[in-house]
């Protein structure tokens, strides 16, 4: 639910696949997120402020059969600790596609709020559907 075409991305062969991995391996505040030894996702921090101590949450699993197990909710919450304790941030932020029903009721139940909705703002399978803007506070994380 990146809001990609799924009929205009396709599969993925195997140099695309050691591209993406190396792009991740390389980026500061990415974590492959593994089940059972296999890599089903990636979670990881973008946009990082040092001077406002913020950054933006990015997270997909891959595995549509792994949905809806709490896979999701611990990397958030892993990540999160990091972020508020070790790394010190204010506030980490994001966004979701208004239909995400899944991922908002997920960060929802992380502590993240809806802080806002920026309508129409991403064109997807050829429709316009709204982005819902959700935060998060270190001290609201850490009086959880």
């Amino acid at each position: 639910m990146y809001g990609a075409d799924l009929s205009r991305v396709g599969r993925l062969g195997e140099a695309a696949v050691k591209d993406w991995i190396g792009c991740l391996a390389k980026h500061p505040f990415a974590c492959a997120i593994e089940h059972v030894g296999k890599w089903i996702g990636e979670i990881r921090l973008d946009a990082l402020d040092e001077h406002d101590r913020r950054a933006k949450l990015a997270i997909g699993l891959y595995d549509a059969e792994l949905l809806g197990r709490g896979l999701g909710r611990q990397a958030i919450t892993l990540l999160m600790a990091h972020a508020f304790t070790v790394m010190t941030l204010h506030r980490v932020s994001l966004r979701v596609l208004a239909y995400n029903a899944r991922a908002i009721r997920c960060y929802s139940a992380c502590g993240f709020v809806e802080e806002g909705r920026e309508r129409e703002a991403a064109f997807v399978c050829g429709e316009w559907h709204d982005d819902v803007m959700m935060g998060l506070l270190a001290r609201e994380f850490l009086a959880r």
